[in-house]
């Protein structure tokens, strides 16, 4: 018998764990609890959880710290959870790599459905075969996600790797700003998707542009983003 999914939730509201905690169960999960940010760091240091649900306002250390010190070691899926709907949050939130983000108070339902989704995408990335992408001097290998620019690890969150990855999967093409959050976050998010030009703005931040060669992501103005080749020297592994 296959062994269980482990979600860890992290929210300091006793509540939350009872109520999401015996969906969770009755859908096959199991679940561990944390009611700090500090608390959070260490069940995720000892249980290794295949899914974090994470509370922003926490005492002793916040969600978006808690999330930026995982995301420094872990590709482990994250969603965000808070009672503030500011944009603010919810791009923050994506841009510290977050894999989605959903406002208090949400029907418990939808959140069981959403760490089913995140964990299906996670896990048939997982389960694809080694695949990377060349383009020159830059090289994607979804699969560690693990992106290098003549030879040197660039520092990219989940969420960069992914967008940039499916860009340069398709070079040419033209993904509508809807288009590319519906297809890494694995359904319609309904977030806003100036979060995806916050993700590519620091994509190219993380850049040396004097060191690429033969290729570039290109906006299209009103539309959305492209990945353009200009040599012949693209090959695909």
């Amino acid at each position: 018998m296959a062994a269980k999914q482990l979600v860890l939730i992290c929210d300091d509201q006793h509540i939350i764990h009872e109520t999401l905690g015996a969906y969770l169960k009755n859908d096959g999960f199991d679940y561990i609890s944390a009611y700090d940010g500090e608390q959070a760091i260490a069940e995720f240091n000892s249980e290794k959880p295949d899914i974090i649900i994470l509370d922003i306002m926490m005492p002793k250390k916040n969600g978006m710290d808690v999330c930026k010190e995982i995301r420094q070691i872990s590709n482990v899926p994250i969603i965000m959870l808070t009672a503030r709907a500011e944009e603010i949050d919810r791009v923050l939130a994506l841009e510290l790599g977050a894999d989605d983000y959903i406002v208090k108070p949400f029907s418990t339902r939808e959140v069981v459905a959403r760490v089913k989704a995140v964990l299906r995408r996670f896990t048939m990335l997982e389960k694809e075969p080694a695949k990377v992408i060349k383009h020159g001097n830059l090289e994607i290998n979804i699969n560690n996600y693990d992106v290098r620019l003549n030879g040197r690890r660039l520092n990219l969150t989940p969420k960069e790797v992914e967008i940039f990855q499916l860009l340069a999967s398709h070079p040419g093409k033209v993904f509508s700003r809807e288009q590319i959050l519906s297809t890494i976050w694995g359904y319609d998010y309904f977030g806003d998707t100036r979060a995806v030009d916050t993700q590519i703005k620091r994509i190219r931040q993380k850049i040396n542009p004097n060191e690429v060669k033969g290729w570039e992501i290109k906006t299209v103005y009103g539309v959305g983003y492209r990945f353009e080749v200009y040599d012949e020297d693209t090959e695909q592994q």
